[in-house]
């Protein structure tokens, strides 16, 4: 996929965005924001931060009676727990989101890698020239 140097995919509106950061599949239209999504620069902010959106109804069990300090020690325990999973399994949740919308499993990685390639390749040269030719 070809984009120009200064086009951009198109964004879903905020609404969209939520049902997207819920699980939600959007319409064909934003297929390649999606992709996007999933592949930039910040794509492990872009997912951490649909991840927060997903626990933030837990949020509700602060009106809950009780002490003020257990309520808050519940929602801490339960959103670092759902962080650890939801950062564990962050590229497999990444993989399925772009399946659902059309791409082949796999897509998301390889369009990181080939993001770094250039630089990856730079790496190894100078690493080579180290420490490889020390004969």
């Amino acid at each position: 996929m070809s984009r120009q140097p200064d086009s951009r995919p198109t964004r879903p509106d905020p609404l969209r965005w939520i049902w997207y950061a819920f699980g939600g599949r959007l319409p064909s239209r934003y297929r390649e924001w999606v992709l996007h999504d999933v592949t930039c620069r910040t794509w492990v902010l872009r997912h951490t931060a649909r991840s927060l959106v997903q626990i933030s109804p837990g949020l509700l069990f602060l009106l809950l009676p009780g002490p003020l300090w257990i309520r808050a020690m519940a929602v801490l325990g339960g959103v670092i727990l759902a962080l650890w999973y939801s950062l564990s399994y962050m590229e497999h949740t990444c993989e399925y989101r772009l399946h659902k919308h059309g791409y082949p499993i796999g897509t998301g990685r390889a369009t990181r890698e080939a993001a770094h390639a250039e630089a990856r390749a730079a790496r190894a040269s100078r690493y080579d020239e180290i420490y490889r030719n020390q004969g």
